[in-house]
């Protein structure tokens, strides 16, 4: 580990207008694509893989590795896909990222479409913010004029278009095929595979689909080199990366640090929980990862640490929950917002959200029973590993992991006729806390 805090892709967000090409230029922007163009591609593939850059949207797969995977051999155009769809409950890192900076993505698309030799890339941005739409094409648009894209780019005899796309409005195209159905016009819904996006993606062509996060991180490493990266964070989660903190902390806010910091380390950088409280239970991911307690404070933030915990690291948005907070009612918002978003095309996901809902909220007004908790986990079970895409996963992670470390809250919605918690006073019935 280096310094807790590790400023890289968040280091020009406070200078003055740091969203135009001047201010980028004037702290350092685009001299990682004029070190690109003088590489081969092949060697910028190289360089991210021996970075241990891992996907920061989620899956922490390779990057380097899923680059690769593109076969040159194939004559049909290759295509790079950012996916900015971030809409995960929780997650508020790669929209912050593109107003702040949105010439720190537009650089990492143009070296990494170099690396894979594509000729045309597309960020797909989610409909409902308009304000990001306007801000990247403006940062496009000023890369165009500044001969950062078009044709013979720096007389390097390289050329890229760039295509910013305003999505649907779906949470379900934060899924990569559905996503590509999106975008070539189609309702979005996850394709079956194989054929993988790699081989058969947009438009039946080679295509490459990351993060916003993981495509502005390129820049960084092939500007300062792949050790520096791979010096930061763990052994097998190199580098750093954005923390969202939100919910009932003094500060909430975007954390940049190695991979591998602790949450007690991120909750004293924010000014620990809000005065009087202490942390009941959180989210690692977003709301589709397995919550996890106070017990887990010093585990590391890494994709290794959290799989140990049965949990995953997925978007490092930190929903942070004090005593105050039912878990039973935030499960049962999550799982509202799964069953709304699912789109319907597989049965798993499509009825099972729908009576996972049924079921939380019988149980959240105490109207269930006991034996319902077993249901529960009966119907997640169902889904699990059994739907078409990961929506259904996530939608069964809260309510299973908050069963295993709360179970005696969700009794006590029976043993009162509903919840526990006084709404007027925001904290527990007596009865209740010394089970919550």
């Amino acid at each position: 580990m280096v310094d807790t805090l590790t400023p890289v892709l968040t280091a020009n967000w406070g200078a003055e207008r740091s969203w135009t090409l001047a201010s980028y230029e004037e702290h350092g922007g685009y001299a990682g694509l004029r070190t690109a163009l003088g590489m081969a591609p092949d060697d910028v593939i190289t360089a991210v893989k021996d970075s241990g850059l891992r996907g920061r949207g989620g899956a922490g797969f390779p990057t380097g590795m899923k680059w690769g995977f593109i076969p040159q051999d194939n004559p049909k155009p290759k295509y790079l896909v950012v996916n900015a769809d971030e809409s995960e409950p929780g997650t508020c890192k790669d929209i912050p990222l593109m107003m702040a900076s949105p010439h720190t993505l537009v650089e990492g698309v143009i070296i990494s479409s170099y690396a894979i030799r594509a000729n045309k890339a597309f960020i797909y941005i989610r409909g409902e913010v308009l304000h990001v739409i306007r801000r990247v094409q403006a940062a496009v648009a000023e890369a165009y004029a500044a001969g950062h894209l078009g044709t013979d780019i720096h007389g390097s005899g390289y050329d890229l278009d760039i295509v910013v796309h305003a999505g649907a409005g779906a949470y379900i195209c934060g899924e990569e095929t559905a996503l590509l159905e999106g975008l070539e016009g189609r309702r979005g819904q996850p394709r079956l595979r194989p054929p993988f996006p790699a081989v058969a993606g947009l438009y039946a062509s080679p295509t490459v689909i990351n993060n916003v996060e993981s495509i502005a991180s390129v820049p960084a490493i092939v500007a300062n080199g792949a050790d520096w990266f791979a010096s930061m964070g763990t052994e097998k989660s190199k580098g750093f990366g954005i923390f969202s903190l939100s919910g009932h902390v003094t500060r909430p806010g975007q954390y940049e640090a190695p991979l591998g910091i602790t949450l007690r380390e991120l909750i004293d950088l924010a000014g620990g929980m809000r005065a009087g409280h202490e942390l009941k239970f959180w989210t690692p991911g977003g709301s589709s990862t397995p919550l996890l307690t106070a017990e887990h404070l010093d585990l590391p933030l890494d994709f290794e640490g959290m799989a140990a915990a049965g949990t995953m690291l997925g978007t490092r948005a930190l929903q942070l929950f004090d005593e105050t907070t039912c878990v039973v009612r935030a499960v049962l918002r999550w799982t509202e917002f799964y069953k709304h978003e699912s789109c319907g095309k597989c049965t798993p996901c499509r009825e099972g959200t729908w009576w996972l809902v049924q079921t939380l909220a019988r149980l959240e007004k105490g109207e269930g029973r006991e034996e319902d908790l077993d249901l529960l986990l009966d119907q997640c079970d169902n889904i699990l590993g059994r739907s078409f895409c990961a929506l259904g996963d996530g939608a069964t992670s809260p309510i299973s992991s908050s069963i295993k470390f709360f179970r005696d809250e969700y009794l006590a919605h029976l043993t009162h006729g509903g919840c526990p918690f006084d709404p007027a006073a925001s904290t527990v019935f007596a009865t209740a806390g010394a089970q919550a």
